[in-house]
């Protein structure tokens, strides 16, 4: 299939390591002119430059001007971004009951401010041209909150409103806007989260892993390859008439509809 994204150009926030990374170096094989951009900007350089068309930016969401470096940067490179990735890292594993309004407040400045603020510095240049993709990194805690994940599942799931709520405002524009669900993807978080629970609930590393496979209908993590091929589809242009959903890229673990 043709993506339709040869020549466009792709913003793609922390997108250094992990899904992020993923991400960008699916759009990258599919023509893309990809921006990476993480606050480690040696690292994106690095990555980028093994990329076909790509540069690397240093940009830190977490700072207020953050957001606006970052697309001032694309910019600079290769002109308003067609298509937008949001990503970003997810806060510490927490339960509901011991979170404190600072905890609250951190997890969405990260996860729904920092997000809000990306997509409005590149909104009217994809509505003056009438197209433009915009694709959220989420987690299946949108759909199913995860327990122990309280601040994610709250911080995640407000920036899903908003999101769902300005796809149905810009889809008459051309513009895109969906969020892309992973389940137990083979990165290095779901690692740390997996090491976390071994040591909390003092099992061995490798029942843990073994019990999460479980329930997984397909019996294995997913690869990073595999989600950058679901986010460069949502990306595309045969993907004209899917906005405002939440995709879920998770083996079947979820269960609901």
């Amino acid at each position: 299939m043709d993506l339709g994204i040869d020549g466009k150009t792709a913003l793609v926030a922390a997108s250094t390591s992990g899904l992020g990374r993923a991400v960008a170096e699916a759009l990258a094989a599919e023509g893309a002119r990809v921006v990476v951009a993480a606050r480690r900007g040696d690292l994106a350089k690095e990555i980028a430059a093994a990329l076909p068309t790509a540069v690397g930016v240093e940009a830190d969401l977490s700072v207020a001007d953050g957001p606006r470096l970052m697309v001032e940067a694309a910019r600079r490179a290769f002109g308003d971004p067609d298509i937008l990735v949001l990503n970003g890292p997810g806060p510490r594993p927490g339960r509901a009951a011991d979170t404190t309004d600072d905890d609250l407040s951190d997890a969405l400045a990260t996860l729904l401010l920092a997000q809000r603020r990306l997509t409005a510095l590149t909104l009217p240049a994809m509505r003056a041209r009438g197209w433009g993709r915009i694709v959220a990194i989420a987690s299946s805690g949108v759909a199913a909150p995860l327990p122990g994940m309280a601040l994610s599942n709250t911080g995640r799931a407000a920036t899903a409103a908003y999101l769902k709520t300005l796809a149905g405002e810009v889809a008459v524009d051309g513009v895109t806007v969906n969020l892309l669900l992973p389940g137990r993807i083979a990165t290095e978080r779901v690692a740390a989260l997996d090491r976390a629970r071994a040591d909390r609930e003092q099992r061995a590393l490798a029942d843990v892993e073994a019990a999460s496979r479980a329930t997984i209908p397909a019996g294995r993590y997913g690869t990073p390859e595999e989600f950058g091929a679901a986010a460069a589809f949502l990306c595309s242009a045969p993907a004209s008439y899917i906005t405002g959903t939440a995709l879920r890229c998770d083996g079947g673990l979820v269960s609901a509809l």
